[in-house]
């Protein structure tokens, strides 16, 4: 019995604990189902709440969306009526057009019918003037004894032979009196034209001295072995002799742009004191530029002094550069300036526009300094530029026939080439040996600028030698050495000239970096 107690106190306890399990369980079941109870009554309370609520929204959007559509139905109600009234309007408008183009239309027909009688009646008065007429010249060729088309004959061939004996008469009394006159008058013209002209003798085209005022610079401009002085005269081609002369540096080349482009060059390299080759190249690439200018600006003050307006700017540039050629020893803008006046003075003594004239007798030699030098005359050369540049065509024929290249088409032509004549004939104006001089430099420098590789050309010491400068990207040292070879060979075989020509290839190799 002591073993079987403690067991049955188990039993007891477990189930004691069993049944306050079960009625846990009971009362936390009763309690979940209440809450739930109570969580579905508030979830259909505001499920019932937001029901309400989204059906007055939708209400409410309805109403709004009704009273824009009303509202959008009475603009375009407004809109229509307004439509309806316009076209009322236009109808009304095009009704009283079209009574009043029906009121013009009658008014038309009375002015029609009106007009018909009138030529009716004009009709009648002209067919009884005709037979009046008729009748007339009946009466009269009864009187005369000829019909109307023999009387009209015999009065023009009357008539013909009076105006041919007047004609006849005037003409041999008109050639009469301008073989007597002609002569004269010419010589007069151009007697009195060129002694109303101030011209100037050929000037010394060749050389140039640049002064200084000390001796001294005369080594800083030849620099150490030669170098600064070498450097000026392959950058300008121009050759710079410097000798014993007190204060003085010749300047010797025959092309007077590059002769002016040395003394400038010169000037502002011993202004600046900096005389060094980096220096050098750069005042003479400045001074190209300003040289530049310099010729645009003659070409205008010439053209402002002579009055002439309107000028290509292109046709200003090459009057420009005439400053720095030379015609036979003349200068070319002198020249053309000379001829520019005598031309104006001609023409007014017979009555032609001395404008016109003026611009012709300007312009007439423009095909000596073009930038480059095709194979033409340069009277044709000058009258293609000139039409080129817009030019009037009896310009363009003045200048154009000057030499007789072309016909002559207008008065303008013979006064231009007149003129040209007077100013290279009269006594000092041109030297033939300086023109032939400056042509055999000039060939000397297109012989050399044929090949390829060739950038620059100079001949220098009055055509005794020529220096040609290669690109050292192209031209080997073997293919320089044959260059100067070929240029002798063919210089010598193709060219006169006196004494020897000294021929020097230059190929130079410069490797430039910049530091920053």
């Amino acid at each position: 019995m002591e073993t079987i107690e403690p067991m049955g106190l188990l039993l007891g306890a477990l189930a004691g604990l069993v049944l306050g399990g079960g009625l846990v369980y009971a009362l936390l079941n009763s309690l979940l189902k209440r809450r739930r109870e109570s969580a579905l009554r508030e979830a259909e309370a505001e499920g019932e709440a937001l029901k309400k609520e989204k059906l007055v929204q939708a209400k409410e959007k309805f109403l709004q969306l009704k009273e824009e559509h009303e509202k959008e139905v009475r603009e375009r109600d407004r809109k229509i009526q307004q439509g309806q009234e316009r076209i009322k309007q236009r109808e009304q408008q095009l009704a009283r057009q079209q009574q009043d183009l029906a009121n013009k239309e009658k008014q038309i027909d009375n002015l029609k019918r009106d007009l018909e009688q009138k030529l009716e009646g004009m009709e009648r008065r002209r067919e009884e003037m005709e037979k009046a007429h008729q009748k007339q010249v009946g009466v009269l060729e009864k009187l005369s004894g000829l019909n109307a088309e023999d009387a009209r004959k015999q009065l023009v061939e009357s008539l013909k032979d009076e105006a041919r004996t007047a004609a006849m008469a005037h003409i041999k009394e008109a050639q009469e009196d301008a073989k007597l006159t002609a002569n004269k008058e010419a010589k007069r013209i151009v007697i009195q034209t060129i002694q109303r002209v101030a011209t100037e003798h050929a000037i010394e085209n060749a050389v140039s001295v640049f002064h200084i005022e000390n001796d001294d610079v005369k080594g800083r401009i030849i620099g150490r072995e030669g170098r600064n002085i070498r450097t000026l005269e392959e950058a300008t081609g121009v050759e710079i002799v410097v000798d014993d002369t007190p204060g003085a540096i010749i300047l010797s080349c025959f092309d007077p742009v590059r002769r002016e482009m040395a003394r400038l060059a010169l000037h502002q390299l011993v202004k600046d004191g900096r005389i060094h080759p980096g220096r050098i190249e750069e005042i003479v690439a400045k001074t190209k530029r300003h040289l530049e200018e310099e010729i645009i600006e003659t070409g205008k003050r010439t053209c402002i002094d002579l009055g002439i307006h309107g000028l290509h700017t292109e046709l200003i540039r090459m009057v420009g550069r005439m400053k720095y050629r030379s015609s036979y020893g003349q200068n070319l803008l002198q020249h053309s300036r000379e001829v520019a006046n005598l031309s104006a003075i001609m023409a007014a003594e017979l009555g032609l526009n001395t404008k016109t004239a003026k611009r012709a007798g300007l312009l007439h030699d423009i095909g000596k300094v073009p930038d480059e030098e095709p194979e033409l005359p340069h009277a044709l050369l000058g009258m293609k530029l000139a039409e080129k540049f817009g030019e009037k065509p009896d310009v363009c024929n003045a200048i154009g026939a000057h030499h007789d290249e072309i016909e002559m088409t207008t008065l303008l032509s013979p006064i231009v080439q007149a003129c040209d004549a007077i100013s290279g004939a009269r006594p000092g104006a041109r030297r033939e040996a300086v023109e032939a001089y400056i042509q055999r430099l000039k060939d000397l420098e297109g012989m050399a600028m044929s090949y390829n590789g060739v950038t620059k050309a100079f001949a220098i010491q009055a055509g005794r030698e020529l220096r040609v400068m290669v690109e050292s990207e192209k031209i080997t040292d073997q293919q320089a050495d044959e260059m100067s070879i070929s240029l002798a060979e063919r210089i010598q075989n193709e060219m006169t000239y006196p004494g020897q020509v000294k021929i020097t290839v230059i190929r130079e190799k410069r490797s430039v970096a910049v530091a920053k």
